[in-house]
């Protein structure tokens, strides 16, 4: 559990690997009893293993960390800037539009794929208005 930059309190469920990898499994904003910290009027269940990370991420999606961990012996911590998880896709353009994003791109100095995501989220949220 912790605290992001902006302020947000967070449950991060993750996996330390070899080397100390760490695999975060699922990041959620807490539960009113889990900001409150009085959580174990109960006995602890216990954690299932895991097949596969698809089942172990399904499982913390659903599950409330609280019937599984003392909450009241978490450390608070803080996360630097989380950047939103990305995908690559391939996008064919034509060679004269790209050129001209690279060019608007450079003008207001910013990377041109970048610039193309500023683009479509402008686009978008113009459109959802």
């Amino acid at each position: 559990m912790g605290c992001s930059e902006q302020g947000r309190l967070l449950v991060v469920v993750f996996t330390i690997r070899k080397k100390r990898l760490i695999r975060v499994i699922s990041a959620r904003d807490m539960s009113a009893k889990e900001k409150k910290g009085k959580c174990m009027s109960k006995k602890l269940k216990k954690i299932p293993k895991f097949k596969t990370k698809d089942e172990e991420y399904a499982f913390w999606n659903k599950h409330d960390v609280t019937d599984y961990f003392d909450v009241s012996k978490g450390k608070r911590i803080r996360f630097p800037n989380l950047k939103p998880s990305t995908k690559m896709i391939s996008l064919r353009l034509p060679e004269d539009l790209l050129e001209e994003i690279k060019i608007e791109a450079n003008k207001r100095d910013v990377p041109y794929q970048s610039y193309i995501k500023m683009l479509l989220k402008e686009k978008i949220s113009n459109d959802a208005a």
